[in-house]
């Protein structure tokens, strides 16, 4: 029966410091918001952990992380987009419009705000990969043409209130589907359903963490040394158990959180394990290299600005719900916080650099700094100047880290 052989401490010590070096950024930003979380929870007497505010947390970012998904895409291809908060308010608006003055359902108006995004995406996309004008001006021009939009739509007034199936989109939350966990453990106010699907999750991810590294072995690929493995899966599932018990005190799973944790899913599978994601590292990476290899960069870029669209139409249709009212300034400087919380996440600005978990870290980073601060009565000024100051550290921080490389 082969054994696994046993390196010499000096040269596991080696191994796992030159690990660590390669993924500093990776750990560093999980580290970051470990830290960032400890401040404010002992700062605020424990406001920050309570299981309203963490409820709170994920129905105030939602949008945010979800932009961050499709940002990541775009920032890795090597390109901005500086619509996507005006594209929020304009979808915001013209669901307003579809559902309070026109009298849609919500069964017509969310897919024709969707399809509305994509188009959003395809005009911006096309320009910007067949006419190769910079992405910068083109989708800066769309911020201006879709904020202006919004105030046509709804003529420099509020708009609503919504429907409560469209209110449910952001502010509704998934039934207890297991009420007899609580009555078989005692608990008066318990979501059943809540602590077992974080339970559930937390085991996959153990699951999958494991089956992972033993395929990497059965290859013969360098794998992530077991000390870091052991604490990052800890770590991971243990926050997981810990939030779905938190927010089954309160009123279980938000429906945002389920869309939120799906697209997440989806896109770390698309970016990590298809072809398709390794052609947008590659563009990212080199476009004339990835040109010259077969792929075909200029359909690649169109169809990330598609997603982009997509995604910030999804979020306008959230964020609304959210506010029950579609306002002419809703979306305003939302894309500022999702540049940063792909940057800090761990994005490169040159391209081909980041990933969706980082992303994800990075949004969060970002709204419990804005949580905290608002909990602590910190002035919006200083609100803004700190978030500042953390996307300087961490643009810094890339630059750092790609001298020392090479």
């Amino acid at each position: 029966m082969a054994t696994e052989s046993v390196e010499p401490t000096g040269q596991q010590d080696r191994s796992v410091s030159h690990y660590l070096s390669n993924h500093l950024r990776d750990y560093g930003m999980v580290l970051a918001l470990i830290a960032i979380m400890a401040f404010f929870q002992f700062t605020t007497d424990g406001t920050l952990l309570r299981p309203v505010n963490i409820t709170n947390l994920f129905l105030q970012n939602s949008y945010i992380i979800i932009m961050a998904l499709g940002m990541l895409l775009v920032i890795v291809a090597g390109h901005i987009d500086l619509s996507v908060g005006s594209v929020v308010g304009f979808v915001g608006a013209l669901a307003a419009v579809m559902m309070v003055q026109w009298g849609w359902s919500i069964y017509l108006t969310i897919p024709a705000c969707l399809f509305v995004g994509i188009l959003i995406g395809a005009a911006q996309g096309y320009w910007i990969a067949y006419w190769r004008i910079p992405s910068f001006i083109v989708t800066l021009a769309g911020m201006l043409v879709f904020r202006g939009a919004s105030l046509w739509l709804l003529e420099g007034q509020s708009v609503g209130p919504f429907p409560r199936e469209f209110q449910a989109l952001s502010t509704g939350f998934i039934p207890d589907l297991l009420p007899f966990i609580k009555d078989m453990f005692g608990f008066e106010r318990m979501n059943g359903f809540a602590v077992v699907t974080g339970i559930v999750i937390a085991g996959l991810i153990i699951w999958m963490g494991l089956r992972s590294r033993a395929r990497n072995r059965a290859y013969g690929m360098v794998a992530e040394p077991m000390i870091f493995f052991v604490v990052r899966n800890l770590l991971v599932a243990g926050a997981i158990v810990f939030v779905s018990y938190k927010l089954a005190t309160f009123r279980g799973l938000p429906n945002v959180l389920i869309t939120m944790g799906f697209l997440t899913i989806v896109y770390a599978f698309l970016t990590e394990s298809t072809t398709l994601g390794r052609r947008v590292y590659a563009l990212g990476g080199n476009e004339k290299a990835a040109k010259l290899s077969g792929i075909r960069t200029e359909r690649l870029t169109f169809l990330t600005f598609v997603n982009m669209g997509m995604l910030a139409a999804l979020a306008g249709l959230i964020f609304a719900a959210r506010l029950n009212t579609a306002t002419p300034k809703a979306g305003v400087s939302f894309e500022l916080d999702v540049i940063a919380a792909v940057f800090i996440g761990g994005a490169s600005m040159s391209g081909g650099v980041g990933k969706i978990v980082g992303a994800v870290v990075g949004a969060f980073i970002m709204g419990v700094m804005n949580n905290g601060m608002s909990i602590m009565g910190i002035g919006i000024d200083y609100q803004q100047v700190i978030k500042g100051l953390v996307l300087l550290a961490a643009v810094i921080f890339d630059v750092y880290n790609k001298n020392k490389q090479s």
